[in-house]
């Protein structure tokens, strides 16, 4: 494919590839929205998308492997009430439009029929957050790899003992056009690129390992060599210290989350618990709970879609609503979720631009965006000068949670031992087990350094996975349940 002039429109670009290669424009549309609609159908919308992805990776100074994939398709929806029916092809023609459309009216009996469909389409703007050009344009084969060969130079040249690295990159350009029976038809230009970079040690027998990375909606001129001696630094540094890593406590203690990444405990401990869905169907431990108290005062979590080239941006989401910056919790009261149209609908609550999917052969559902906690104004030194005994968390690495109950477990991949209002000696083998809501609870202090991720995180739910972005400043969180190793 051609790569298309960045001064078109998001529709014009679209079209060109989504609509007019395969003989359709509006007018084809508007007809498969209105065979929906001779049933008893409230809401329908079709989700065109195009993506073109590639990865590559890199390992013991040679790539390793290296793909490219080109995936299109469309995806039709028909909701009725609050019954949802969904079909979805890989052709995009008249005949499977209709012919997926005719596969969604088995809920039709189910809707009020009062809602008639548009008669046509019109076009709606977005914002413009991030570049329209085909990031995998912006570097030939040979240049990728020099850029992979590049960091793992600058990772092994930091210490002699860094004994492997292993490097890899990945770019995705995705178009995507959402047609609705309200009449609105919308369009996104998305791109998105990532490097990552994880090292091994090894010291006197002892082998550990770390891990780095970054990238966001850029090209891959984005990965300049300031930002690669940053991921190396962080790789390594991260290695080295778990070499010297002493074995964890355990039990109740004091602890000190760093800003930055940390922010996935609050996305996947908090975040999941204020999606919409989740507080209809009332399996969240936030449902209904709007106005009430949830978190300490000084506690303000945002999730806010609009952020220039961040990695969770979006210009639309994906039933083509403009994105929104959400307060969720509110000086420690919570103030709403995170809305689709139809629990939004239900639940008679404002849509937030929240609704994604990981393709057109999947359903929407509300998601995160870029959500995070707003900074206070304590400076990091005197919240960890402030702690007698404790942990200070730097990094994570995975984590679980169950939504029902805010129950929550995370690994730490980097932390050290506070003794005395100084970090100390690194501990291996930390674990943060605790409750969500009784977390927030329990913040006595909150930094003036909020910071955002690299630019890395994949959100997983109902084996959906999308790009997100996380964040926080540097928190004390008083009396959380520490699982160690010694």
């Amino acid at each position: 494919m051609t790569p298309y002039d960045s001064s078109l429109s998001h529709l014009a670009i679209a079209r060109d590839v989504l609509l007019t290669p395969f003989g359709l424009d509006e007018r084809n549309l508007s007809k498969v929205l209105g065979s929906m609609f001779t049933h008893r159908v409230d809401y329908a919308d079709l989700y065109f998308q195009f993506t073109r992805s590639e990865g590559w990776s890199l390992e013991e100074g040679i790539v390793k492997t290296g793909n490219f994939s080109i995936d299109q398709g469309v995806g039709v929806r028909a909701i009725s009430g609050d019954k949802t029916a969904f079909a979805y092809s890989d052709e995009i023609s008249e005949k499977a439009l209709f012919d997926a459309a005719k596969a969604t009216r088995t809920i039709a009996t189910q809707g009020n029929g009062k809602i008639k469909v548009a008669s046509s389409l019109q076009g709606a703007m977005g914002r413009d957050l991030y570049l329209r050009e085909d990031p995998l344009h912006s570097l030939d084969a040979n240049q990728k790899v020099l850029l992979l060969e590049r960091i793992e130079k600058i990772a092994r040249a930091k210490d002699p003992r860094i004994v492997q690295v292993m490097a890899g990159l990945a770019g995705e350009y995705d178009v995507v056009l959402v047609a609705r029976s309200d009449g609105l038809l919308a369009a996104d230009i998305r791109p998105l690129v990532r490097i990552s970079i994880t090292v091994i040690a090894e010291q006197n027998g002892r082998r550990e390992t770390g891990s780095s990375g970054g990238g966001g909606r850029y090209d891959y001129s984005y990965f300049s060599d300031a930002l690669l001696e940053q991921y190396a630094d962080e790789a390594v540094k991260s290695a080295l210290v778990n070499l010297e890593s002493r074995p964890a406590p355990a039990g109740p203690m004091t602890v000190v989350l760093g800003s930055g990444w940390p922010g996935v405990l609050l996305h996947e401990a908090i975040g999941h618990g204020l999606e919409g869905d989740f507080n209809r169907k009332g399996s969240s431990t936030f449902s209904g709970r709007i106005g009430q108290r949830v978190a300490a005062k000084g506690v303000t979590v945002v999730d806010d879609g609009t952020m220039q080239h961040r990695r969770g941006s979006l210009n639309i989401d994906d039933e083509g609503n403009p994105t929104q910056c959400s307060t969720l919790i509110e000086d420690g009261i919570l103030k709403g979720y995170m809305q689709d149209t139809m629990n939004a609908r239900l639940m008679k609550m404002d849509i937030t631009g929240n609704a994604r999917r990981e393709s057109f052969a999947h359903l929407p559902m509300p998601r995160m965006t870029n959500t995070y906690m707003l900074a206070g104004d304590k400076d990091p030194e005197e919240i960890l000068a402030s702690v007698k005994s404790g942990l200070y968390a730097v990094n994570f690495g995975g984590g679980q949670v169950d939504i029902t109950n805010g129950k929550f477990v995370f690994s730490a991949s980097e932390a050290y031992m506070i003794e005395n209002g100084k970090v100390t000696y690194p501990v291996k083998g930390a674990t943060l087990i605790g409750n969500g809501p009784e977390v927030l609870n329990h913040v006595s202090m909150i930094g003036n350094d909020l910071r955002l991720d690299s630019g890395i995180g994949v959100c997983g739910k109902e084996g959906q996975s999308l790009p997100v972005g996380v964040g926080q400043p540097s928190l004390r969180i008083e009396g959380l349940t520490v699982g160690g190793t010694a």
